[in-house]
């Protein structure tokens, strides 16, 4: 397994004081994922939980929809020229009768680990059909409850702690138990790794939870819970545009800027329950 985190030696500056001192970073590595020995694509991210990413990205990407959909998972040799194992390769073989991926799921590039579309080989392919409709997940969400996901997605951040450099999500009950919580170095990394985590356990569709992720909510974001049947995502940060117009599309709740006992809800607003909706 490759290292979560790299120790680099800086000069750390303080008050016109000056020392040499080792920091933390987060580890950014690429891994390319592979299909019946395909290459599908290859994403840069921080190496751990790398099986659950190789999953719910196939989940995002409609691929797969449940456990049984693949029968096994492995690390490939890597690209040394001694042909040594460098973990940064995950084949995943599929089920008989699951059919491969449709070639517009290949990414053509090295995709950043902050935007896991830049690589789409056709933008076509971007709105995906979900795989399972959320319009109507009875879930309902006290607000207070929301507004408490922030602070114990970052307690749970255990790589934060010494790098101060990762991004999270995590998946939440509906009666607010955290589930699952995943760090990565990009977002959409953070999020396929809780969905692919869903999807081995069983748990997909994840009716009736809440997604809460540690910065904005992008287009990409928002497709990927629809595509997990996740009906409310929430934000540290601000949605765009598109990422509002899918989720009310889709019947979905959007929830943005969840800081303290405040939040903005772009999308979905009658899920979140709060004083003025308890007094009616």
């Amino acid at each position: 397994m490759g290292r979560v985190t790299v120790r680099r030696s800086v000069v750390r500056i303080d008050e016109g004081e000056a020392a040499e001192r080792a920091d933390a970073l987060a580890a950014e590595e690429p891994m390319e994922i592979r299909v019946g020995g395909k290459a599908l694509a290859v994403t840069m991210r921080t190496p751990g939980n790398d099986f659950d990413l190789a999953a719910g990205f196939l989940v995002s990407e409609g691929v797969v929809r449940g456990p049984d959909d693949i029968v096994g998972m492995r690390y490939c040799a890597g690209a040394t020229a001694e042909g040594v194992n460098t973990y940064n390769v995950v084949d995943v073989v599929l089920a008989s009768g699951v059919p491969a991926p449709d070639p517009s799921v290949q990414r053509m590039f090295y995709t950043s680990s902050s935007c896991g579309l830049c690589g789409k080989a056709s933008l076509d392919a971007v709105r995906t059909t979900a795989t399972w409709p959320v319009a109507d997940d009875p879930l309902r969400m006290d607000a207070t409850t929301i507004s408490s996901f922030p602070g114990r997605l970052r307690a749970a951040q255990k790589v934060f702690d010494s790098t101060g450099g990762l991004h999270a999500a995590g998946i939440f009950s509906s009666a607010g138990e955290l589930l699952c919580v995943r760090e990565d170095i990009g977002r959409h990394n953070a999020v396929d790794k809780v969905i692919g985590h869903a999807l081995l356990e069983g748990l997909l569709p994840a009716c009736g939870t809440a997604l809460m992720v540690s910065g904005r909510a992008s287009f990409e974001l928002v497709q990927k819970a629809l595509m997990a049947g996740v009906p409310l995502l929430a934000a540290v940060s601000a949605p765009s545009s598109l990422a509002a117009e899918l989720a009310a599309d889709n019947g979905m709740t959007l929830v943005g800027f969840v800081r303290g006992s405040s939040m903005n809800v772009y999308a979905g607003s009658e899920r979140v329950v709060h004083a003025e909706s308890l007094a009616r």
